[in-house]
């Protein structure tokens, strides 16, 4: 007997014109037969066993074309697809009166300064209050990039603040884009990492994928594994050292998904207070209670991951000018500097 139930193919095929996906996954190479309800729980961030389950009662779960059960078994090479009656929440953009900080604007671009906890575009989970939400309240007819995403060039992560340029012509998204792409646009971001970085600077090379546990986060793939990931550089210099952690200033050469973060707890740096790599536990220093109340506090100034997008540089698409932008630290990453400050000083002090 078939996996793939065979009931409602007429329905299904008179509805697959109306069907949007939602979720597209390969299963990898050494995928174990794994039910697909528990497949998706491990790649869809939110997601909870109901509604997976509910999704694949109401047809909406498809393996290699066809509509498929919760007990199905996903193997090595199926497509799962998540296909829903209506367009995918990001695509339904609304426009929201949020303030944007602008550091820069001409006919041609923006450049912005996003705030930590904001979003830069829909998502799962994340559908209004987003950079994309603030920019087409603001602007209108921003082209959009391969992604259908209004102006965006590129992205920070939600809690990483910092600048960012906007598209608000074809001709702009397609310059930038090529920019980007190229490596030839200069991106610099300033982090603080757990533990002492020896070396004043050097560089990580590591090809950067998705982890085959936790599907949240991405991983280092070296050796035989390389190419499970892309291609990643990212250079660091130490700014400052405080003994337990090191404030360092990383330049991006390519631009993977979380790749500061990845390449950094690679070498054994992860950035302080990331929750989802591990920083929010206390990594380096002593056991003392007033020690690990001292970071608990720095914890609080800084409620994410200390990393902001400091310094961008391309080409103006029009003028052929090259363009460079420096935004201050923020305050909860300057107020969690301050007191590493202060506790390496008075550990010298005390010495």
């Amino acid at each position: 007997m078939s996996e793939h139930p065979q009931e409602n193919n007429e329905l299904e095929e008179q509805n697959d014109e109306t069907l949007y996906e939602h979720h597209k996954f390969t299963a990898e190479k050494g995928q174990n037969p794994l039910r697909v309800d528990k497949y998706l729980m491990n790649y869809i961030e939110k997601a909870t066993r109901n509604k997976i389950q509910k999704a694949a009662k109401d047809g909406n779960i498809y393996v290699n074309d066809i509509a498929v059960k919760q007990n199905y078994k996903v193997k090595a090479g199926d497509v799962v697809q998540v296909m829903f009656e209506h367009p995918p929440y990001e695509f339904l953009l609304t426009p929201e009166d949020i303030p944007i900080d602008v550091v820069y604007e001409d006919d041609t671009l923006l450049v912005v300064n996003k705030p930590a906890g904001m979003v830069v575009h829909p998502g799962h989970g994340n559908y209004s209050g987003t950079l994309i939400n603030a920019l087409i309240y603001h602007f209108e007819n921003l082209p959009n990039n391969s992604s259908d995403r209004p102006g965006l060039v590129h992205r920070i992560d939600k809690d990483t603040s910092g600048l960012l340029v906007v598209a608000k012509t074809e001709q702009a998204m397609a310059h930038l884009s090529k920019q980007f792409f190229d490596k030839t646009s200069e991106r610099e971001y300033v982090a603080m990492v757990w533990g002492n970085v020896e070396e004043d600077e050097g560089t990580v090379e590591g090809n950067i994928g998705r982890h085959p546990k936790n599907r949240l986060q991405n991983t280092v793939y070296d050796g035989d594994e390389a190419e499970k990931g892309k291609p990643a550089v990212t250079h660091f210099k130490v700014l400052e050292r405080f003994g337990y952690v090191t404030l360092v200033a990383c330049k991006l050469e390519t631009g993977r998904t979380h790749q500061i973060r990845v390449h950094m707890k690679h070498i054994g740096h992860t950035l302080f207070n990331d929750e989802r790599y591990g920083g929010e536990r206390i990594l380096k220093g002593t056991t003392f209670t007033k020690y690990k109340q001292f970071v608990e506090n720095c914890f609080k100034i800084l409620p994410r991951q200390a990393l902001h997008a400091k310094t961008l540089g391309f080409t103006h698409p029009k003028t052929g000018e090259w363009m460079s932008f420096n935004s201050d630290l923020p305050e909860d990453l300057v107020g969690a500097i301050e007191k590493w400050q202060n506790y390496a000083r008075n550990q010298k002090e005390m010495l």
